[in-house]
């Protein structure tokens, strides 16, 4: 039998991190992160980003490897959930390069057949700010007083087109809060998946 997979998908400083972190420690069953973060822990510096290319076409050169460095983790996770473990993905998926890749539609063909739950983390533009300014992590994340064009872009790319089984407010809930929503989605599946919908476009 294989395991779950649920992909959290939002922008970056939305609580995808720390909404994962708490499935793996209080959503029954044994969660394996495959989020962005892990895969760039593993990437040499001349391919990072890597799936965290900012939204804009900013970086073309290093276009031509984020739709196999996405194929190459959808397939990790594929992988992983074949073999029993559950696995969830924090992850900002968005299609505003300086062409379109169409990366969302050939990630879902690749989980055919797997149970995936497709997560919409939203947060408010002023709460991603207020976390940014916080904690800037030595200039990782962009802040200032008033809104910078990359993440304004981040806000109106990574939600596109939109297609979820669930989607969580991690502005207004906590982690724990957003965890209780994903559970509750696990047991009643939609279907059509969200994943179903999106391998078909």
């Amino acid at each position: 039998m294989s395991g779950r997979i649920v992909i959290l998908n939002g922008t970056p400083r939305a609580g995808k991190s720390s909404i994962a972190a708490a499935m793996q420690q209080h959503l029954p069953g044994r969660w394996i992160n495959l989020g962005v973060d892990a895969q760039n822990k593993t990437l040499p510096p001349d391919l990072l980003p890597g799936i965290g290319l900012r939204p804009g076409g900013e970086r073309p050169d290093l276009e031509p490897n984020v739709t196999p460095l996405y194929l190459a983790l959808y397939g990790a996770i594929a992988a992983h959930a074949r073999q029993g473990f559950d696995v969830v993905a924090d992850l900002g998926h968005h299609d505003d390069y300086s062409h379109p890749l169409g990366i969302l539609p050939q990630c879902a063909r690749l989980l055919a057949g797997l149970p995936v739950l497709f997560v919409g983390v939203h947060c408010p533009i002023e709460v991603i700010m207020a976390r940014r300014n916080a904690d800037p992590q030595s200039g990782l994340y962009v802040g200032g007083d008033s809104v910078p064009a990359p993440v304004l872009r981040w806000q109106d790319a990574v939600h596109v087109p939109g297609i979820y089984d669930v989607s969580v407010d991690s502005g207004a809930m906590s982690p724990d809060d957003c965890v209780a929503v994903i559970a509750e989605a696990l047991q009643a599946p939609k279907r059509p998946s969200a994943f179903e919908v999106l391998a078909g476009m």
